[in-house]
């Protein structure tokens, strides 16, 4: 059984809620990613925060990156997985949820993230194929 913890990226940096957005797009340049937890002062997650969010939330918006905080844009629980899932859970739990970034917990203390790269490279192509097809459907209809 492949597990979450076999495929996550892991020991991804958390951003607390009162960094600026500046500050949490230097944090993806320098690290090459695309999205980061928010976690509050306990480690705790308390939302993520994408590339996207900050340019579609406020840049294009006409917002100030410097002075915008990572907690103004973070809406409600994220979607998240334990470690110790299978992989078959991870597929599920990301599909369900429509998410292409997962994540992965443990005790409550995020230890790593889950992206649509990592599940390349470690599941079949077809299964990746499927994903990617489920993921980015459009499930709200006509």
């Amino acid at each position: 059984m492949t597990t979450a913890r076999e495929i996550m990226h892991p020991g991804c940096s958390c951003i607390r809620r009162d960094n600026t957005l500046q500050e949490a797009a230097r944090l993806m340049r320098d690290q090459n990613i695309g999205a980061l937890p928010i976690c509050d002062e306990n480690d705790h997650l308390v939302g993520i925060l994408t590339d996207r969010d900050i340019v579609v939330k406020c840049v294009a918006a006409g917002r100030d990156c410097g002075s915008v905080t990572a907690g103004e844009l973070a809406e409600g629980p994220p979607h998240t997985i334990d470690a110790d899932a299978d992989v078959d859970q991870v597929l599920q739990t990301m599909e369900h949820h429509q998410v292409h970034r997962l994540p992965v917990l443990e005790q409550q203390r995020v230890v790593g993230i889950i992206a649509e790269a990592d599940l390349a490279r470690h599941l079949p192509e077809q299964k990746v194929g499927e994903f990617v097809r489920y993921v980015s459907a459009d499930l709200t209809g006509p």
